[in-house]
């Protein structure tokens, strides 16, 4: 009798084992075909180069002036100057935190590259604020983040820089 569950045991076991073969078999054959059939549609969709040259108007010279920096959109918040000197009606915003110590290492590297970086907070985001240049002017704001974003056109993070109006 246990010869008898033994054997039962290990037939089904070994149907398992070939069952799952054979659909993993099956799967990578319909990828195959699949593949097979997307190569075949890729070249016959492909075009034979024109050997027919059309002559082409010259084109004129496109002058373009750049947008005007008052466009430039602004954040009005009401915050608090934690580190840093005086704090002015525009400021451009190179990073925003929830952690202090984030927003003050981000202030000394700030300082280190010559700038007078300010941290302000913002209780009602809960948001610390590293600014790199405040001013009296909107269209003066909007002049030095350009000029931010253009001396660090690697770094994503400062690509990201915006207009802050302190109430």
């Amino acid at each position: 009798m246990k010869k008898i569950v033994v054997l039962g045991m290990g037939l089904c076991v070994a149907l398992a084992f070939s069952s799952c073969k054979s659909s993993e078999s099956a799967y990578k054959k319909a990828y195959e075909k699949a593949k097979q059939q997307e190569l075949a549609e890729a070249a016959t969709n492909e075009t034979p180069a024109e050997t027919t040259v059309t002559p082409v108007a010259p084109v004129a010279p496109v002058t373009t002036t750049p947008a005007p920096v008052q466009t430039a959109p602004v954040r009005e918040e009401k915050v608090e100057l934690v580190s840093g000197n005086g704090l002015k009606a525009y400021s451009v915003v190179c990073g925003s935190f929830g952690v202090k110590a984030n927003a003050d290492g981000l202030k000394n590297q700030m300082d280190a590259e010559g700038y007078d970086a300010k941290v302000v907070y913002n209780a009602e985001k809960n948001m610390y604020r590293v600014i790199v240049e405040s001013y009296d002017t909107h269209t003066e704001a909007s002049a030095a983040r350009d000029a931010f974003k253009a001396k660090y056109p690697d770094r994503k993070d400062f690509q990201g820089a915006w207009l802050l109006y302190a109430k």
